[in-house]
């Protein structure tokens, strides 16, 4: 049995040590498939409207909890926000953003989840809509082969802009 009501609150929350939260995200991903049943080998992202409802869509992310790994911390976020279950995979790399809010530097960490099941009630089901979309796929490919001591990893569509630093 799955919770579906999405963790709140800061108590448990990772601080880094100026004070900045510690976030993980996913990178939902599956295997195209078909009416017919069949697997294609063309991959699909899923990406998800911010719960303030802007138009912009944007991965599964949030706090990184002390009760939990960061690949727990990623499964849990992905599932509470876009109602998806899988493997998560290593880490694709760590980046820093300003705080709209604080105005100091959070730190971000990123992976990969496979996604083997897709739910119809998850807990933020009434305030997010996720869209599967694959346009992204070539973009992730070329996030996956970066070469990690990028400063400045950037993926950018007409679905989404993130920020990788």
């Amino acid at each position: 049995m799955v919770c579906l009501v999405a963790r709140s609150g800061r108590e448990l929350q990772r601080y880094n040590p100026t004070g900045g939260r510690q976030v993980v995200g996913c990178i939902p991903y599956r295997f195209k498939n078909y009416d017919d049943g069949s697997i294609s080998d063309e991959l699909e992202v899923l990406v998800i409207t911010s719960q303030k409802g802007g138009s912009g869509m944007m991965f599964p992310k949030g706090g990184w909890e002390l009760d939990e790994s960061e690949q727990e911390a990623a499964s849990r976020e992905s599932f509470e926000e876009a109602g998806v279950l899988g493997t998560v995979e290593d880490q694709l790399g760590k980046w820093n953003f300003m705080s709209k809010s604080n105005g100091i530097f959070y730190e971000g960490y990123m992976f990969p989840l496979f996604v083997t099941e897709q739910v119809d009630f998850w807990p933020e089901r009434h305030v997010r809509r996720r869209v599967w979309v694959c346009q992204l796929s070539p973009l992730v490919h070329d996030l996956v082969d970066r070469d990690a001591s990028s400063s400045n990893m950037l993926i950018e569509s007409d679905f989404l802009c993130f920020n990788f630093r």
